[in-house]
């Protein structure tokens, strides 16, 4: 009967996990078909009928929105806009022009630029300039349609870079060309004259965003470069993850600046002080022909002049002595080596005495020590010398002439100047890249340099938000990108695996280890109700078992009324058997009710997704 129950319960819980399966599929239908669900209360021909019906619809994923390439239009005035869309350099020039202080070999900018679409473009028609070849310098620029000159508008500088390769070592900034008489574009260089550089730049693992200007000294007419703060976020994303940013660099007429990348401040502060060195230098320097006096005491603390060394301190007692108390360990092999010659080692062949000297085996680990405590002579250990203190040295007390630390005085700084708007910087009137990399195939598009903020959103809009929509509808849905990520990290499927085991688990668990409910004859009146469950028919169940056991019990007792007249000792031990028995059968008709109990408690908890299935097994079980 114990059986019977074991099999029941493990029936039930097996059923009621598959139908936790089906209630997930039925919740995953509802939101992919809205109002066509399942109803597992239905006909099971009907309920299949409709899944066979819905699984099409579910397997075809929705066709992802295509996104049509128009190339941008400035929407306002612009001194420089670039989109490539034409497909040639015109009005572009390469520079002939040659490095200083570098090796014929690579001293030429004969890097190749070309016009083209990105290798894996999601729009058609969208080009671009491309930095081709790699391990070769590179120049290129471009006139503005007329200069910039810094007054009381601000300076929008924007473009696009796409690392299609990644990049090891390179850079990928621009460089505002000052208006001078020397400029040549044809020649242009390394050491050509430019207002800003501003961009993004990487060599091993240091990922900087440039945003150098040059500021001239108004006393001594030099230039001299100033460098902002580096950003505080993490840029390495933007050169590693192959798709195109925006970098946009703003600077205002009240000295403030800001960096974005993606249309996201990323780094922003103020000429005067938030890039070094300082434009303006300090009113006051250091004397530099002030010295330090030669009476000037910079010691905090020196030696107690008054302190004595005490006439039982022992500066020869050794820090280490012998243990008088140690003894040699039985079974110490004095005459046995530590190390002796390796018996099986051979003079190899080309082995020459005139050269190498005479041939010796070598050593190893005297084998016979290996059972020992200890081979060879025997000494005693080293321990601490309780005597021991040292060179003696006198106690530091406060030095009573202490002046501090000396430094020169100050004098009025003869270069100082005071320059309240660096924003007025020389003007400039051509854009170029004069880049060096170890990466091909670095994508440029979309130039623009203006100074209303709006022009310069609406042409991001219109350029790198297109190219944005087009990766976001090109892009795996959810399952896919799980499923390429567990591709480049395996220990991914660990944890998808635990995602779906451990619910699974947590169901079984649930189901099969309900707590066993007190029987009928084990409540008091002081307990809970028992649970009303089909009480009638259960009362009706009993008094029919008692009547069959009442039966059996009369004919069990005309068998034993015979074998008592034989056996005395036999008709006791019968007598016992037949009492347990009883209590065996009256236990035995308890499991039934038990499960129901069982059973309606997880009906309770299960669901109405799940209530006609399982009041039919209720009906099977009682």
């Amino acid at each position: 009967m114990k059986d019977k129950t074991m099999e029941l319960k493990w029936l039930l819980c097996v059923t009621l996990l598959i139908l936790g399966l089906v209630d997930v599929q039925t919740h995953d239908v509802e939101e992919d078909h809205g109002d066509d669900v399942i109803d597992i209360e239905d006909d099971l021909e009907d309920g299949v009928e409709e899944v066979e019906e819905t699984k099409p619809e579910a397997s075809s994923p929705p066709p992802s929105p295509k996104v049509t390439y128009k190339p941008p239009v400035p929407t306002g005035e612009v001194y420089f806009v670039e989109n490539f869309d034409k497909g040639t350099l015109e009005g572009w020039v390469l520079s002939k022009a040659k490095k200083d202080d570098t090796d014929d070999e690579i001293a030429k900018y004969d890097g190749k630029w070309e016009v083209e679409e990105m290798k894996d473009t999601k729009l058609p028609g969208d080009k671009g300039l491309v930095l081709i070849s790699r391990a070769k310098h590179h120049a290129i620029s471009a006139k503005l349609t007329k200069p910039f000159i810094f007054n009381t508008k601000p300076l929008i500088v924007q473009y696009e870079v796409n690392f299609q390769n990644g990049i090891e070592c390179g850079g990928a900034y621009v460089k505002l060309l000052s208006k001078t008489a020397e400029l040549n574009l044809d020649q242009f260089h390394d050491k050509t004259a430019y207002t800003i550089m501003f961009g993004p730049d990487k060599c091993g693992e240091d990922y900087k965003l440039h945003f150098i200007f040059r500021h001239k000294n108004p006393k001594t007419g030099k230039y001299e470069e100033k460098h902002a703060k580096r950003p505080d976020a993490d840029l390495k994303t933007y050169f590693t993850d192959k798709k195109t940013h925006l970098y946009t660099l703003v600077l205002n007429p009240d000295n403030s600046f800001e960096v974005l990348v993606d249309q996201t401040v990323v780094n922003s502060g103020n000429l005067l002080n938030d890039v070094t060195p300082a434009v303006n230098p300090p009113r006051e320097i250091e004397d530099p022909d002030d010295q330090k006096p030669e009476d000037w005491d910079e010691r905090p603390k020196i030696p107690d002049p008054d302190a004595v060394k005490p006439e039982d301190w022992d500066e020869d007692a050794p820090a280490k002595i012998s243990d008088d108390d140690a003894v040699k360990p039985e079974g110490w092999l004095d005459d046995e080596p530590e190390y002796v010659a390796d018996p099986d080692a051979e003079k190899p062949e080309d082995w020459d005495e005139d050269m190498d000297g005479e041939w010796e085996a070598p050593q190893i680990a005297n084998p016979k020590c290996e059972s020992a405590p200890g081979c060879g002579t025997w000494q005693r250990p080293m321990i601490d010398n309780p005597n021991y203190k040292g060179k003696w040295k006198p106690p530091m007390i406060d030095n009573p002439n202490y002046q501090g630390i000396w430094k020169p005085r100050k004098i009025p700084n003869p270069d100082f100047f005071e320059d309240l708007e660096p924003f007025k910087m020389t003007p400039f009137t051509a854009v170029g890249l004069e880049l060096w990399s170890m990466t091909s195939d670095i994508f440029f598009d979309n130039f623009i340099i203006c100074t209303d903020r709006v022009v310069a959103e609406d042409w991001a809009n219109d350029g790198w938000g297109l190219k944005k929509a087009a990766d976001g509808a090109a892009e795996p849905g959810v399952v896919g990108q799980m499923m390429a990520a567990a591709e480049e990290r395996p220990w991914l499927w660990v944890v998808y695996i635990l995602t779906v085991a451990l619910p699974v688990f947590l169901v079984v668990l649930f189901c099969c280890s309900g707590k066993k409910q007190p029987s009928a004859a084990e409540y008091k009146k002081t307990d809970a109700p028992q649970p009303d469950v089909n009480e009638e028919k259960e009362e009706g169940k009993d008094k029919a078992d008692e009547e069959e056991e009442e039966e059996e019990e009369a004919e069990s007792n005309e068998d034993k009324q015979e074998e008592k007249q034989k056996s005395d000792a036999d008709v006791g031990s019968a007598s016992q058997e037949e009492e347990e028995d009883e209590e065996e059968e009256e236990e035995d008709g308890k499991p039934t009710s038990e499960v129901k109990t069982k059973f309606w408690c997880s009906l309770s908890r299960s669901g109405d997704h799940v209530g006609g299935p399982l009041v039919i097994f209720n009906d099977y079980i009682a």
